[in-house]
């Protein structure tokens, strides 16, 4: 097919632009690299997430802002049943899901149509705490789907790549989260949120599975001298979990700052001036904030879980994923070492960008757009 134009449409995040989540992050990073390769792109978009729809601010990507059914359970799999049936009737060559329950009507364009699919797993989401028994299942033959159904399956992670090969004997295409140059940003905005003394942060969707809770159970048993010098910032909301979210707060010491969902300059602040990056997950794709913490040179506190330990390349300190109490030694030794913090945050700046660019994702994914069209 060479270089002729060809259009992708993306089905399975939330929407445009990235307000939060990963996923969005990542087809918002994609789409704006796509389109200079020759590759148009439409992103599906739910009404609940984004006001956009029509041209995005990236000649060649258009927002198509479609219904969904906004519960726990229903929403994605509405929206991605919604924007299937839309896509069917458009001039798109490649259809790409993300995510496993999206990647359960991956064979839909392919069936009817011919059109090619793409999915990507972001991670093994049925693990997720807040989905009961059913739900599970059906996530669990999303899996099976994501990678008997469409033309090719990327996943994220090298451990999740070995996953589907142990239990499917399916070959995938490992295409890693990428991360954009770090905004260096002076402490502002922050003094507005009442932050004004050396503070440890947590970034992430207030979820069982992102641990917070675990910090929180660890932070409250750090010395009154620690507590007293630094503050915990938490920056992330809780989507369909308010009731997790209440808990966290109801059980937070004193000295937690929860800000809500923070993107932006806001979030930069954050990132450049925070002593230390704590990621307590016990599931994970690959981490977006785990390679944006390194990006900024922040020392980083992780979970040993495989998809942690091979984002950070041996360049974060780990304790043992689910132990609040060894997560507690490991904050005491950090905060008693800024040295220790300093070396840590600039080897894992180093190994971020030597292999997590967006540039290089982006060209391996329109590599493998290529390819299929070619067959």
């Amino acid at each position: 097919m060479g270089d002729r134009s060809l259009r992708v449409a993306m089905i399975g995040q939330k929407g445009y632009p990235p307000v939060h989540g990963g996923i969005e992050k990542h087809v918002a990073e994609l789409a704006a690299r796509l389109v200079p390769m020759g590759i148009e792109v439409d992103i599906y978009s739910r009404p609940h997430y984004s006001n956009h729809c029509g041209p995005a601010d990236l000649p060649g990507v258009r927002v198509i802002k479609l219904p969904s059914i906004p519960t726990k359970h229903l929403d994605a799999i509405t929206h991605t049943m919604i924007s299937t049936a839309d896509a069917l009737f458009r001039n798109v060559d490649v259809v790409h899901y993300h995510a496993l329950g999206p990647g359960l009507l991956s064979g839909v364009p392919r069936w009817l149509t011919g059109k090619k699919t793409v999915v990507t797993v972001h991670g093994l989401d049925w693990q997720r705490d807040k989905w009961g028994s059913f739900a599970r299942g059906v996530l669990q033959v999303g899996e099976n789907a994501s990678v008997n159904l469409p033309h090719r399956t990327i996943v994220v992670s090298k451990a999740l790549r070995e996953y589907y090969l142990k239990q499917y004997k399916k070959a995938t295409d490992y295409i890693p989260n990428g991360i954009v140059p770090p905004a260096y940003r002076a402490p502002e905005l922050i003094l507005g949120q009442g932050i004004s003394c050396p503070f440890v942060l947590f970034v992430g969707r207030l979820v069982p599975e992102k641990g917070c809770h675990l910090l929180l159970e660890a932070w409250g048993r750090l010395p009154g001298a620690l507590r007293n010098k630094y503050r915990l910032v938490i920056a992330g909301d809780g989507g369909f979990t308010t009731g997790y979210v209440d808990k966290l707060k109801a059980m937070a010491p004193e000295g937690v700052d929860f800000l809500g969902y923070i993107h932006g300059p806001l979030l930069d602040e954050l990132y450049t001036n925070a002593e230390l990056l704590v990621l307590p997950s016990t599931l994970e794709g690959l981490s977006i904030t785990l390679l944006e913490g390194m990006s900024y040179a922040r020392c980083c506190l992780v979970s040993d879980i495989p998809p942690n330990v091979e984002a950070a390349g041996g360049n974060a300190v780990l304790f043992r994923s689910g132990d609040d109490k060894d997560l507690t030694n490991k904050l005491v030794e950090l905060l008693a070492d800024p040295e220790r913090r300093q070396t840590l945050g600039a080897d894992g700046q180093i190994h971020a960008i030597e292999h997590y660019s967006w540039d290089r994702v982006t060209s391996l994914t329109a590599e493998l757009y290529r390819e299929i069209i070619e067959k």
